[in-house]
This record gives C-alpha cells, sequence and structure tokens, in this order.
C-alpha cells in the first residue's frame, strides 16, 4: 500500500463524521418486555432466577448525589450511546448515570441469600438497595455479583445503579472505545451493557466451578469453591455426568477438589464439538454446567516445524478476527439469535476459529462457541494512557525491524506510566482468565495486540501461565514482538509474506482487511480499509484468491494460522464479510482450507 494510504488513514483516525442509523433485523423486532431472556450463565445454571432487563428509569447527573427524579426510561442491558436503549445519548467522563427499577420481595427467605447479578457495567458501578450503599465495582468488562439479602424489606425494594465512565481519557481498559471515534476506533459505550438478573441461593452455595480437561488421563479434574467455606464442604457432594442424556458417571465426593474418570470419551473439535453435561450437588445448591475433553499445544510436526495440535494432532486454524459491534445495540448483541447467526455464518463460510478482539463477550457467545464447535482466541481488553499511534500504529509497518528491537519495559512509549493502570490490567487479565475458564471452544489468550498499552509482556505470560497452563498464549499480537509466549504473531496487510519457522509456531494473526462498499448498508460516507473494492464481486475474487493460493503456500512453508480482517463492517471501517447490520454477507462460498495441513 502507498504511503498516501498511510496518511489517508491517519486523518480518518480521528475525524468526526456523521452517522447513518443502522438497525439488525433482531434490533428492528426486539420487544422491550421480552430483552435477552436466556440464563446468561451456561457454565453454572441454576433453575430459580429472574432476568432484570427491561425499562428501567434513568438520568444523567453532574454530581453524585442520589436523583430526586428520573429523566426517562432506558432499555437495559443496552447502553445510554446505543439506539435501542431509548436514550442514544454519549454519557461523558464527568457525568454520572444513574438507573433505577423496583423489585417485589414476596418472603424473606429464611436460610437464604438473594444474589444481584451485573453481567458487565462500563466502567465504575455502585450499586445501592433501599437507598443504602451495597456494592462498587471497578472494570467495564467482568461480571460481579452482589448479595443484597440484608438490605431487603418484604415487599417493594429499590435498586439503585450509579455508573461512572472515563473511556479513553484514562488508563483504565476500554478496548476499541473512543468518545472521537474514526477509522479503526468506535463509539464509545457506557453503563449496564449485559444482562442483570438475580436469584435465591441458599446459605451455603456454590460460587464457582473450575474444570479442567486432563486428555491424556482420560479425566476430569472438578475444584469446587463455596461461599464461607475456603477448604471445601465437609459434607458429601454429589455429581452426575450425562453424554447426551446417558447417565456415565454419578458418584458422591468429599472435598474441593476431586479427578472423575471419562472413559472412552469423545474428544472436542470443531468438527465434533462433543460436550458432555455436568450437575453437582453441594449441601442444598444444584448447579448445571458443562464440559468437553480436548487438548491445545505446539510441537512439531513430522518435518520439524512447530505448529499447533488439537488433541494430538496438527490442526490449521482459519480464523475471523471479531469485534463485536452492533449498530443497533453497540456491545450489546440485540438477541441470542443474532450471536448464533455471527458464529454459525463464519463456520458455514469454512472458518473454525474467532479471534475475539479486546472485547469479553456475554457467556451465552462462548457457550454457543462451544456447542457449535468454533474455536476461540481470546484478547484481553487494552488500556493505558492516549496512544502514540503515529509509533504504536505505523512505525512497526514501516520499520519492521526496528518495532522488534523495542522493549516493553518502556513505559513512556507504550502509554503505560500509571502504577494503577499496570495492576488493573493484571486484574482484569487475571479476571478474564477466571470467566472464561470452562469454555472448551478457548484455546488461545491474547495479552497484547499492536503494543497499545503493552508492558512487561514476559511478565504477563508468566501471570497467565500461573493460572492455566492447559492453553496457548500469543504474547504479542502484531508487533513490539519480546519472543515469548507460543507464537510468532505476524499482522500483514501491506506486503507479501514470508514464512521463516522458528522455536515458536508462526500465526498470521490479522491480515487482509480488503473494503467493500455496500449502498444502504454503511454507517458513514467515509471508507476505512486497507484495500478498496468497489463490487462485491471483485472482493470475493480477492479473496477467494488469498485462500486459494497464497494461504496455502504459506501453511506449507510453517504457517499454523490465520486471521482474516473481519467478521463484519464496523462504523467507517468496511472491510467485513458481512456489512455492520448483517443483511448482506458480501461473499458466497470461500475455498476450503484443510485443518490437517494436506
Amino acid at each position: 500500500m502507498a504511503v498516501n494510504d498511510f496518511v489517508r488513514m491517519f486523518l480518518l483516525k480521528n475525524k468526526k463524521t456523521t452517522a447513518n442509523q443502522l438497525y439488525t433485523t433482531w434490533g428492528k423486532a426486539l420487544k422491550k418486555n421480552e430483552v435477552l431472556k436466556e440464563y446468561p450463565r451456561p457454565q453454572l445454571k441454576r433453575e430459580n432466577y429472574k432476568i432484570l432487563n427491561g425499562l428501567w428509569n434513568y438520568t444523567i447527573t453532574d454530581n453524585k448525589r442520589l436523583p430526586s427524579h428520573y429523566d426517562g426510561r432506558i432499555l437495559v442491558p443496552f447502553s445510554p450511546e446505543s439506539v435501542l436503549s431509548g436514550v442514544n445519548r454519549q454519557v461523558m467522563p464527568k457525568d454520572y448515570l444513574w438507573y433505577e427499577r423496583k423489585i417485589t420481595i414476596k418472603e424473606l427467605r429464611a436460610g437464604h441469600r438473594l444474589l444481584l447479578h451485573f453481567g458487565a457495567v462500563d466502567q465504575y458501578a455502585r450499586v445501592y438497595v433501599n437507598k443504602k450503599k451495597a456494592a462498587s465495582h471497578l472494570g467495564g468488562y467482568l461480571p460481579f455479583t452482589v448479595d443484597i439479602t440484608e438490605l431487603l424489606v418484604k415487599g417493594k425494594n429499590q435498586i439503585i445503579v450509579m455508573v461512572r465512565d472515563t473511556s479513553d481519557t484514562s488508563y483504565h481498559s476500554r478496548g476499541k472505545q473512543k468518545l472521537h471515534r474514526g477509522g479503526m476506533f468506535y463509539t464509545a459505550q457506557s453503563g449496564i451493557w449485559q444482562t442483570v438478573w438475580m436469584e435465591w441461593v441458599p446459605e451455603y452455595y456454590i460460587k464457582n466451578l473450575k474444570l479442567t480437561p486432563l486428555y491424556d488421563e482420560a479425566r476430569l479434574q472438578i475444584e469446587l469453591e463455596m461461599n464461607q467455606l475456603k477448604e471445601g464442604p465437609d459434607f458429601p457432594v454429589w455429581l452426575q455426568i450425562a453424554d447426551k442424556g446417558e447417565v456415565i458417571a454419578n458418584l458422591e465426593v468429599v472435598g474441593n477438589k476431586f479427578l472423575v474418570p471419562i472413559n472412552n470419551f469423545k474428544p472436542w473439535t470443531p468438527e465434533n464439538p462433543h460436550l458432555y453435561d455436568l450437575t453437582l450437588m453441594a449441601g442444598e445448591d444444584k448447579v448445571e454446567s458443562y464440559f468437553a475433553m480436548r487438548k491445545i499445544e505446539v510441537k512439531k510436526d513430522k518435518e520439524g516445524i512447530p505448529r499447533i495440535f488439537l488433541n494430538g494432532e496438527a490442526y490449521f486454524q482459519n480464523g475471523v478476527l471479531d469485534q463485536g459491534y452492533w449498530p443497533d445495540g453497540l456491545y450489546t448483541a440485540p438477541s441470542d439469535e443474532a450471536m448464533i447467526y455471527d458464529i454459525k455464518t463464519m463456520k458455514d463460510l469454512g472458518f473454525n476459529m474467532l479471534r475475539k478482539h479486546i472485547k469479553i463477550e456475554p457467556l451465552r457467545w462462548y457457550y454457543h462457541c462451544d456447542r457449535l464447535g468454533m474455536l476461540v482466541w481470546q484478547d484481553m481488553v487494552n488500556g493505558g494512557e492516549s496512544y502514540n499511534m503515529l509509533l504504536l500504529g505505523y512505525l512497526p509497518n514501516f520499520f519492521p525491524r526496528l518495532a522488534e528491537r523495542i522493549k516493553d519495559d518502556w513505559y513512556p512509549f507504550f502509554s503505560r506510566l500509571n502504577a494503577k493502570g499496570r495492576q488493573d490490567w493484571k486484574n482484569d487479565c487475571a479476571g478474564t482468565i477466571d470467566l472464561l475458564y470452562n469454555s472448551p471452544s478457548v484455546v488461545v489468550w491474547v495479552p497484547f495486540n499492536e503494543g497499545w498499552g503493552q508492558f512487561n509482556a514476559e511478565e504477563a505470560v508468566e501471570l497467565i501461565r500461573a493460572i492455566d497452563s492447559t492453553r496457548l498464549i500469543d504474547q504479542a499480537s502484531g508487533w513490539f514482538d519480546q519472543k515469548g509466549g507460543d507464537f510468532k504473531s505476524i499482522h500483514n496487510y501491506f506486503r507479501r509474506l514470508r514464512i521463516v519457522p522458528e522455536k515458536r509456531a508462526i500465526v498470521l494473526s490479522e491480515f487482509a482487511g480488503y473494503a467493500c462498499p455496500i449502498p444502504d448498508h454503511m454507517y458513514s460516507k467515509e471508507i476505512y480499509g486497507y484495500k478498496i473494492y468497489r463490487n462485491s464481486e471483485n472482493f470475493e475474487k480477492a479473496i477467494r484468491k488469498l485462500y486459494k493460493k497464497e494461504v496455502p503456500g504459506l501453511i506449507k512453508e510453517g504457517l499454523s494460522a490465520a486471521v482474516f480482517t473481519q467478521l463484519s463492517d464496523v462504523e467507517e471501517e468496511i472491510n467485513g464479510l458481512l456489512t455492520y447490520d448483517r443483511k448482506v454477507l458480501k461473499v458466497k462460498k470461500l475455498p476450503v482450507v484443510p485443518s490437517n495441513y494436506q
């Protein structure tokens, strides 16, 4: 690509453009009293729950005093910046965003607790029950739970949530949100953006499960965390494992960590995403979950080239970059069916992996990847102070060898001067792993992308390995490679690529980025992409050439995975296989890339 194309992209990045409001089919059909009603946590499910999505009261103020009145109604869990929320207003760093609704408690159950769950609130949340502070939480991407039992009264109870969001004006993790959107950065969103629900639990309840498939040993390791009981329950724990309805294990154990044999198991693969059902009862608490038997690793193939192996076999991961943005819901998919559509459409095109790019999805999204058979590379959400995109984004493309020599403990270069911000990122990283640990589809952690908020990447690898030794790590996706992790990770949009094997597996973690404008399905007249095709015929022809000629040649040279940019258009960035509103698939069919390297 010519230098003037770089200049064009650099100018567009911070250019404010007028927007054309698009809707998905699911957003248009949305009913306000039936918003995301599915149980939001399939990995730890109870029967006794109530979804609190729907219309709440809201107001935006300039101070932290509890409001005396509210401006109107907001549709939870859509952020106020989204059109589906009914508000369609940008919350600024100085603002206080307030939510309010009533819940009715018919009886205060003796020996039980009422837990109030928030899937995600961006960025800082403070929760009040009957005007008394119940809890606070910092971090816009991870769930939190509040035990509100002691603040309840019989009958009507008031829930208030106060939110503040610094967006990209501070060091907090923010992903690709930007108050002045443009180019590769998108509309900043705030507030509640994942499901809110509550459930009654016994006095002693199961707080968390950690399920580790020990593939070579044909066993499942189960670690049980109870509230108030750090060493595990001293009473028997009953568990049952079923395979498509047939019970294959039914036993009673004691303690908080135990091994269960899974004889003659069926391995999980994208081609056969076999899941086992798990039911577990500890005392009066009963939960349902699921697991799969699979193993991911890097080792040498018969020619001595390091490759990614799935379940003991070399397996090429043919992926798509997935930003997880929606034109009507922003961070929030308008329905469960919308999330399923994205996953199934990519699988139908022949892809077997999605790289979830700098965002954490609701747990139902991972559940659908688990059951449909879609591998997931999970990015950690980037933070840090304001980035110098000339140094972090463009310098590595012009001088890639220079970028490889830059050490990431040079905090000013990477916008990571704030020590608290670095620690917050570590906490978020650990929380992300804990949240997604039980999803068999997740096979790779990606701590840093293109240097955005990167720091001490080798320490990040050590942190991740200490928590989860069962998955692979793409230490520095794109550039500023610190020579660690399991991959040499390349982003290539502008030059001819050659693969030279080394001690790590070689992955092309972003490539293509071809833009194709589809009239009547564009968010903006501005076009951002790395090569522009004016019609879908030429667009598809170019992509078919990539997958029929170039990618197979790179695989022979030693490439282990490739991630096409990207799943859908997002605002000005129109390099998606789908339009932003998901109404047009720009390609009909792509050549199949064999997963077995043949």
